[in-house]
């Protein structure tokens, strides 16, 4: 590899010297910040047989070029100039550049995925106490009442379902702290505080309000309501971030033992007493507010208010602000359902429905592979396999799924469907729906489906399996994985430095740490799921230490210890790779 030749050529392609703000490099590939991404060339990088792939994440443009040659590479590149920091700054200072809803949205998933498997689980559990105590669902009588004998296995249900919800400040309040840069636990305890049961329930604070049964401290005349917050979101994630402020604050101030004994001390003093007398009545009323609002435009608009939603819910997927969504839904189901989850539900079974025709259109192939994976996926509540791996590429089963979840979000509202827990929002959603609602639910669902579903494959069909951009499906299909197989093994085969080998070689690969095995193609880091270095595979590490899977030398040994490259006794040549992505 000429490696100032492709310095040269990245660098021209993004936009020269001055287009890059600041740039680093890990064992794989470079790692750019760049001012205007509109400029870059990806065709010309796309063309230079030294660069393996391109990807934007997390506000850096980065360019894959292999172990053993990305270095000389930066070297080259840092050479004009370009300004060189580490992979944490670099990732910190693309972060940065993110403009500021998206940061907002990036702050509430950070947020809210850690703990989202407590609320699904307690979600699906309230939904299947829901099933097993609505009247009227499987007859005049509900399901306890049929068969008495698990009432106390309803109850005990209903007793673990509401643990994530009651104490969801509790939640919040540790991973929020956490994001914030303060001290986790310190947030658990705050959160803790807010839902004590000296308090008035928060279910409850409107009601105790209203008929006068509210309590209050008297703080030198000051009457501050003995409030509650279960249930409440944007209190929570108000006052974590007040305590992770103050607690960095004095950490800046004090020192050693005075430091360790006082912070803590003075931190949950001071936020408590401005969380229950300025800050949790303040936003407590702006999240009601913001809830009521979205209620009231969902409502007044009539059908239209859902038809727009089932419209423009995939396209939000796309952008990635969808994961704001669970702070607003939990919000909603506080006051009584959440229509969000409903449409969701017909966004996505849409887009796996339209999917699925694809399916059935192709050729065998990885089309096919990737449309019957991605369909099921899609059709139990996770859809971003079918719209980025299938449905965005071919454009047109995405229009279509987008149009048919408009139909069903019409029809969520026309019927007033709810959802009263959290879930999969998919073909099994109806067990997070409200028991009366289910059977409009299914019929919407059903309808949704049948739309996608049949447009998709009577398009597709009427137009000789035409692809759904336009052209022959059997034969841009073919073309295309001619080209990803051509070029999946060009990869696969281009080694970083030739070794003679005479014939085929057998290698047995022992796994270099303990943990669990994971397919490449799930890991999040790009360009490894997508095989860009080649074949490999994963692993989750239960713990150290790392060690080599072959007999052989090591090659390359990247400064930090991350990546290693080595060369078996064969001559076949491997990489591990610890990263931050993987």
């Amino acid at each position: 590899m000429d490696h100032a030749r492709v310095a040269q050529t990245v660098l021209q392609a993004v936009g020269g010297p001055d287009n890059i703000t600041a740039a680093a490099h890990c064992a794989t590939r470079l790692r750019l910040v760049l001012r205007d991404e509109q400029l870059i060339d990806h065709a010309t990088l796309d063309e230079d047989p030294d660069v393996k792939g391109t990807f934007s994440a997390g506000g850096m443009f980065q360019i894959i070029i292999g172990p053993g040659d990305v270095d000389t590479v930066y070297e080259s590149l840092t050479r004009s100039g370009v300004r060189e920091v580490s992979k944490d700054e670099a990732k910190q200072v693309g972060g940065q550049k993110a403009n500021v809803v998206i940061r907002f949205i990036k702050v509430l998933a950070d947020v809210f995925v850690p703990i989202l498997p407590a609320l699904i689980a307690g979600g699906l559990m309230m939904a299947l106490n829901n099933v097993l105590t609505a009247p009227g669902l499987v007859g005049p009588k509900s399901i306890v009442e049929m068969a008495p004998a698990i009432t106390d296995v309803a109850a005990m249900i209903n007793l673990f379902a509401s643990a994530p919800f009651a104490f969801l400040p509790v939640l919040i309040g540790f991973s929020a702290t956490k994001r914030f840069g303060g001290n986790p636990y310190l947030g658990a305890a705050m959160g803790g505080a807010m839902v004590m049961p000296a308090l008035v329930n928060g279910w409850n604070v409107a009601a105790a309000v209203s008929d006068g049964t509210m309590t209050y401290w008297d703080l030198f005349g000051l009457q501050v309501a003995q409030a509650g917050y279960q249930g409440q979101v944007v209190p929570t994630l108000a006052v974590s971030f007040l305590l992770a402020t103050t607690e960095k604050w004095l950490h800046r101030r004090l020192k050693g033992t005075v430091d360790f004994l006082l912070t803590p001390l003075i931190t949950m003093i001071v936020t408590g007493f401005l969380a229950f007398v300025i800050v949790g009545p303040l936003t407590r009323s702006l999240g009601d507010g913001i809830t009521f609002g979205l209620q009231w435009l969902y409502d007044s608009t009539g059908f239209l208010g859902g038809l727009l939603f089932g419209l423009v819910y995939s396209p939000i997927v796309v952008t990635g602000l969808h994961q704001s969504f669970p702070a607003v839904e939990l919000s909603l189901i506080a006051q009584g359902g959440s229509f969000i989850f409903a449409i969701a539900s017909m966004a996505n079974v849409a887009q796996g429905a339209a999917t699925l025709a694809v399916f059935l259109c192709a050729h065998e192939g990885k089309l096919k592979g990737l449309a019957g994976a991605s369909a099921a996926s899609a059709l139990m509540g996770i859809t971003e396999p079918a719209i980025f791996g299938v449905n965005l590429r071919l454009r047109w089963p995405f229009f279509i799924g987008i149009g048919s979840a408009a139909v069903g979000g019409a029809l969520v509202s026309i019927f007033n469907v709810k959802a009263i827990a959290l879930g999969a929002a998919g073909l099994l959603g109806f067990v997070s729906i409200r028991a009366t609602d289910i059977p409009m639910f299914l019929l919407a669902l059903g309808v949704t489906f049948a739309l996608s579903f049949g447009i998709t494959l009577t398009y597709a069909r009427s137009r000789g399996k035409a692809s759904l951009a336009g052209t022959h499906v059997d034969e841009t299909v073919e073309q295309e994985e001619a080209e990803q197989a051509a070029s999946d093994a060009a990869l696969e085969t281009a080694p970083i430095s030739p070794v003679p080998l005479d014939g085929s070689v057998d290698l047995t690969i022992t796994a270099p740490v303990n943990g669990e095995l994971v397919a490449l193609t799930d890991v999040k880091d790009p360009t490894f799921a997508r095989g860009l270095l080649g074949p490999g595979a994963a692993v989750v590490p239960e713990g150290g230490p790392v060690v080599s899977p072959v007999d052989g030398v090591v090659i390359v040994a990247f400064p930090t210890g991350h990546a290693v490259g080595l060369r078996a006794d064969s001559g076949v040549e491997l990489l591990i790779h610890i990263g931050m992505d993987t």
